[in-house]
């Protein structure tokens, strides 16, 4: 492996965290004057649209469709959801004993996400309907800040394998920076320990305005003394 190579794990939640459908497939079908979908049917739909978000195919959703709570419901809690992020991770543990040889001088690298892919949301959405309400971003904070979300494990021993190879652990997150102690302690208490750095958003507020630091943005110009030059 080359020397200073970051290697990004691009494991794609298999929880479908905040994604879901505006429309609904059997309305589609009515006004097509087609007949209701039968249960086969509407698994097999379910299962595409779920496959489809996560590559990405479907984007900017608030919902899960009405119709696949269910199914969503029976895939997160069911062995083949572990089964799926069990395989991912040995395919990813296969790509790093043939890709490369790794010097253990400190300068390789590897990056983690932190929600669903170190940590599971899993127990937070079985109490919102598993994607089938409109997220609200506060109530999860506040889960959050608890502390309580499980590891999930297959991703942890994936963790401590790569941290025994001498590669530095780089952890980044959509979480607000207001959440370091409580995601910190929630990463050390179910067993992650030893990464490089933490990267949450860094919020700003200029007077009365409140955003979220973004590459190459300016922030509060002319006023805050921190403001990004070109």
């Amino acid at each position: 492996m080359a020397r200073n190579l970051v290697f990004i794990l691009a494991l794609t939640s298999l929880c479908i965290s905040l994604v879901a459908a505006d429309w609904n497939i059997l309305n589609q079908k009515r006004r097509n004057g087609f007949k209701s979908e039968s249960t086969s049917g509407l698994k097999n739909y379910c299962e595409s649209w779920r496959i489809n978000v996560e590559l990405n195919n479907i984007r900017e959703f608030k919902v899960v469709p009405q119709e696949c709570i269910a199914y969503i419901k029976h895939y997160m809690t069911s062995s083949q959801y572990e089964a799926d992020s069990e395989r991912a991770i040995e395919e990813v543990k296969l790509y790093l004993s043939t890709c490369c040889h790794l010097q253990g001088d400190g300068k390789d690298a590897w990056i983690f996400d932190v929600d669903d892919t170190l940590l599971s949301t899993i127990p937070y959405y079985k109490k919102h309907g598993f994607g089938g309400e409109k997220l609200n971003t506060s109530l999860l904070e506040e889960w959050m800040k608890e502390s309580k979300a499980p590891a999930l494990e297959h991703t942890l021993k994936l963790f401590h394998v790569i941290k025994d190879k001498g590669v530095k652990i780089f952890l980044v997150s959509s979480r607000s920076e207001t959440l370091r102690s409580a995601t910190v302690d929630n990463l050390i208490n179910v067993g992650y320990h030893g990464w490089s750095s933490l990267i949450l958003r860094y919020i700003y507020i200029c007077g009365n305005t409140k955003g979220v630091l973004k590459m190459n943005s300016r922030i509060c110009k002319n006023t805050n003394p921190r403001q990004e030059k070109d």
